[in-house]
């Protein structure tokens, strides 16, 4: 029984079965190209599903070996504090060749490689998954030589779906569907899976669950056959035009920006869409306006963003607007800003920047 983070509501108690887990791990152990003398560096809490199945039931399998150091050694101090100094002298002193990585990790880990730090000799495979990790961040690893790959996958499906792989990768994608796994889309834009799912939900008196497990996830596959996520189905807004708008879209449009370092977009029955932007340092406020018009002018009209506002602060798992592993805590972030969104809707006229 693994449990769900709970980010939009209370954790459930996924059940699956020994044979799931090892389908999956036996998928990753050939994506990875795992093989007996690898090491592979344990980063994140053995309590995550993803790090059980990819980093120590796969090289397991594999003939490899599980390095299991503390987590203090390896950088992480508790669920918001992470120290990418110590993970690089963990990668070098172990001699890792494979490691999982969340998005903020990942992103630590860059910045220290980006001060003139070598990269480790024999990191040959460092796996980003939990939440998307941005082209902008992936380009910067490819830059100071860390071979990233990013995945996709749920508890419900016995951790990693789709993975990004030396033989096959498509930046902006998750990657290809491992092995195991059978994707298709829902007329709804959602994602359904099937191959290694769940038993049920633990304490839930209900039927099996469907062939097909709906994700709750939204994505397209294209005609080489990569998967790409596009946002979650329950954060899709409706316009007041009625057109969907799925946040994480625009989102990424504007994170893509120099000047905008994080941003949460809100829209449910309004005319445009309001976002609330987390500057990069040193940039000034007529540099996020020119970089949201430029954003904009990558979107369809309806999925625009009409009018900003300045965080207080950046969007942290300590403030509660962040999950540890990167993903936005949208009710949190509207709590906290909500007022200041209703202003901007209040005001006679604004056109989309």
């Amino acid at each position: 029984v693994t449990y769900t983070s709970g980010t939009t509501g209370s954790p459930k108690g996924v059940c699956l079965g020994a044979d799931a887990m090892e389908r999956v791990a036996g998928s990753l152990a050939t994506a990875a190209r795992l093989r007996p003398g690898d090491r592979h560096l344990s980063a994140l809490p053995l309590p995550t599903l993803l790090e059980n199945v990819g980093g120590i039931y796969a090289p397991l399998l594999a003939g490899a070996c599980a390095v299991i150091p503390t987590l203090a050694s390896v950088g992480l101090q508790g669920a918001a504090c992470f120290d990418a100094g110590m993970l690089m002298t963990a990668l070098w002193a172990y001699e890792a060749g494979s490691v999982i990585l969340t998005p903020q990790m990942l992103q630590g880990l860059v910045a220290a490689l980006e001060t003139g730090l070598p990269t480790p000799k024999r990191l040959r495979f460092v796996a980003v998954g939990g939440a998307p990790a941005g082209i902008r961040l992936l380009e910067r690893a490819a830059r100071v030589g860390l071979p990233v790959f990013e995945g996709y996958g749920l508890s419900e499906c016995a951790s990693v779906v789709a993975l990004n792989t030396a033989d096959a990768t498509r930046r902006g994608s998750v990657g290809r569907p491992l092995p195991h796994a059978r994707v298709s889309i829902a007329p709804d834009g959602e994602i359904l899976v099937s191959g290694a799912t769940l038993l049920g939900y633990a304490g839930v008196d209900q039927r099996p669950p469907p062939p097909l497990c709906p994700t709750g996830d939204l994505g397209r596959i294209d005609a080489d056959g990569f998967l790409y996520v596009t946002g979650r189905k329950k954060n899709m807004f409706i316009t007041s035009f009625g057109r969907n708008v799925a946040p994480e879209w625009v989102e990424r449009e504007l994170t893509l920006q120099p000047a905008i370092a994080q941003a949460a977009v809100f829209g449910e029955g309004r005319p445009w869409s309001v976002a609330v932007i987390v500057p990069r340092g040193g940039f000034d406020p007529s540099a996020v306006a020119s970089a949201i018009a430029d954003a904009n002018s990558q979107l369809p009209d309806y999925a625009r963003v009409g009018a900003w506002l300045r965080s207080d602060g950046p969007f942290t798992p300590a403030n509660g607007q962040l999950t540890p592993n990167g993903r936005a805590r949208r009710d949190a972030i509207l709590a906290a800003y909500g007022r200041h969104i209703d202003q901007l809707y209040e005001e006679e006229t604004v056109g989309v920047l």
